[in-house]
């Protein structure tokens, strides 16, 4: 029986890719091992949001290289899919998989050199099959893929090709298998979720999605991942306001405070209408975490554009602030705008956002002490005595418990924040 070791970078959608991967290796009688491990085979699944991640993908590589020179190493992902022939020139990697090629990756697994298909001519999402998930009680499910945006800066729809959504149907099959095999929660995924249905022959939404979701009581928590501003409308935010298990939690890219900087990154919404947004969802959901994602330094970031964004973040209440630098990726319209910034200023300015940032989660977090939170109990550590899990609204909790309480919902009062997690104590379960 071989061994097979996978590692993830980016998104909760290669997340779920990798799970899938790991379901269907299993089924093929591959053994699945940790990535520490020595293996026969080594996949990465790369990420190429950033410079950065491109970085972390090769360093990777050649650790796997390392770890046994004798191993077949594959690289798949977003990296190996918008840049094959950057990848096909290590020497320590035997074969580049595309996206699309991961729906067949037993039968491709031992192929040699690269099989990349053009993923911009597809036009159906054919999702991996997935029933279980590393962790024991949360599961990612994916719901849509692609993105028809192109903002500026981002690669992304040239390695996932444009939106495409899965079957309303088969959505909800997902949800009921994941539930029925004991996960507490599952988190709706996509490259661009605020798009699903849009492509459909039947055309729905997303907000038509979660009510089904959310009138079949099909699984104890959903959790909605990253959405655009423009796409959160007022019957998703009723819906969530009335539902027994629609978390109140909202990633909101944001990605700048500025209009200026909005326009030339092609968003599609102004520094005023998230404002309101933010407003609204406070109003509705008070308690609701929110986060977003900022990038610092953006080409032609003027100081004051910065300063338009450092206000608008520190005027709203966030509960976390995800920031990137401004990573130039080849083939994107911003590589090629004037105004590039330095690569010191970018440090300096991602550095201001995230003592934002870090304020931002401080405030949100000593504001919940006292409150009694529904916890998903995730882990239990005997040494210590304490559980682990995550509340509805997305806090980090411990609490004194027992190995007994994994995979159950238990109320905590939180008595105690740190500023990245709570701590607390039983409450009337």
């Amino acid at each position: 029986m071989k061994r097979v070791a996978i590692t993830t970078l980016g998104c909760k959608t290669n997340q779920f890719e990798s799970a899938a991967m790991i379901e269907q290796l299993q089924g093929s009688g591959y053994r699945i091992v940790s990535f520490s491990e020595e293996a026969e085979i080594y996949i990465i699944n790369s990420c190429t949001v950033t410079a950065r991640t491109d970085v972390e993908t090769r360093r990777l590589i050649r650790r796997a290289r390392r770890k046994n020179p004798a191993a077949r190493i594959v690289a798949t992902g977003c990296y190996a899919q918008v840049a094959p022939g950057e990848l096909e020139r290590m020497p320590e990697l035997d074969s580049i998989l595309g996206n699309r090629e991961k729906l067949e990756i037993t039968a491709l697994l031992e192929s040699t050199g690269y099989q990349v298909s053009d993923i911009s001519a597809e036009e159906k999402d054919e999702p991996l099959k997935l029933t279980s998930f590393a962790e024991h009680t949360r599961a990612f499910l994916q719901a849509q893929n692609g993105c028809n945006s192109y903002c500026a800066y981002c690669i992304v729809p040239y390695a996932r090709g444009r939106s495409r959504s899965v079957p309303p149907d088969d959505v909800l099959e997902g949800v009921r298998t994941l539930a029925a095999n004991g996960y507490r929660e599952v988190v709706l995924t996509g490259i661009h979720l605020g798009a699903y249905g849009l492509d459909l022959t039947s055309q729905t939404s997303l907000t038509s999605l979660i009510h089904k979701i959310e009138a079949g009581n099909l699984v104890p928590r959903l959790r909605i991942g990253s959405i655009e501003p423009n796409e959160v409308d007022d019957d998703l935010l009723r819906i969530m306001s009335e539902s027994k298990i629609i978390c109140p939690h909202l990633h909101l890219p944001l990605q700048s405070g500025s209009d200026t900087v909005l326009k030339r990154m092609g968003r599609q919404y102004g520094s005023l209408f998230f404002r309101e947004l933010v407003t609204k969802v406070i109003a509705v959901l008070p308690d609701a975490f929110i986060g977003a994602d900022v990038i610092a330094g953006f080409p032609g970031e003027t100081d004051a554009e910065f300063e338009e964004t450092l206000k608008l973040l520190e005027q709203l209440p966030f509960s976390d602030l995800h920031i990137f630098p401004y990573s130039s990726r080849p083939g994107t319209r911003a590589a090629a705008m004037a105004g590039q910034i330095p690569s010191h200023l970018i440090k300096e300015r991602a550095a201001r956002m995230r003592g934002i940032a870090e304020l931002k989660k401080s405030e949100f977090l000593r504001r919940m002490i006292g409150y009694r939170l529904n916890v998903l109990v995730q882990g239990f550590d005997a040494k210590t005595g304490l559980c682990n899990g995550l509340s509805r609204n997305y806090i980090s909790m411990s609490f004194a418990g027992e190995d007994s309480f994994i995979n159950r919902e238990l109320y905590v009062t939180i008595m105690n924040c740190d500023g990245k997690a709570c701590s607390g104590i039983l409450s009337g379960n």
